[in-house]
């Protein structure tokens, strides 16, 4: 591995972002899919839920795609609504779905900079009833048009870089590593970093 890379690779391993978590219920199109991929890589979401309860697990991503994101990802897919969510709130102490509903509150008025899932729905029906039960809040985005909505990968696109906007003005993307230090282990040794085994604390990462 070259300084080069090596460097970039820990630069990018320390802008992680603790507790900002994607979740994808019922997404069908895998260009969309590839397009959250590559959105989650860019503003330092590490983990993506994808939770499939009313359409077939997916075999495979579009890997031609979105194969540069989806290996600096960690990605679980999940069939069951519950389990999907006790595992999000491992992680996260808010989750909150694009939705609109009576007390849906503007994308521009939430706190983003907390640890918080974002629940992305299907195409054509939304999040679904059943996963809406685990959410504790909705947010819409503003639009000012005829037509009032936006295709996934752009709603989240526009979610995650307000997220990251907040947190940017707090210093979480400064260099100090935000994940815990053995997900940065863990996660060192996946990309090749680290070598298995060898304990480097995530204090010792910054370049």
């Amino acid at each position: 591995m070259t300084p080069e890379r090596e460097e970039r690779i820990r630069t990018v391993l320390n802008r992680r972002q603790n507790g900002l978590v994607v979740i994808m219920e019922n997404v069908q199109d895998p260009h969309n899919i590839a397009a959250v991929m590559r959105t989650c890589d860019a503003v330092g979401v590490q983990d993506l839920f994808v939770l499939n309860n009313t359409i077939p697990k997916h075999r495979k991503f579009a890997r031609s795609s979105s194969a540069s994101a989806l290996g600096w990802l960690t990605v679980r897919q999940y069939t069951d609504t519950e389990a999907c969510m006790a595992a999000v709130r491992q992680l996260c102490d808010k989750i909150y779905a694009t939705h609109l509903g009576v007390e849906s509150h503007s994308l521009y008025d939430m706190d983003l900079t907390g640890r918080i899932a974002l629940v992305f729905g299907n195409e054509r029906e939304g999040v679904t009833e059943d996963c809406l039960k685990h959410c504790d809040g909705n947010f819409i985005i503003p639009q000012m048009g005829m037509v009032r909505s936006l295709n996934i990968s752009v709603a989240c696109a526009i979610t995650l870089y307000e997220a990251m906007r907040q947190r940017n003005e707090k210093g979480f993307y400064d260099g100090t590593p935000q994940l815990p230090e053995s997900r940065v282990q863990e996660l060192g040794v996946r990309w090749g970093l680290f070598e298995p085994g060898v304990e480097e604390p995530g204090t010792e990462l910054l370049p």
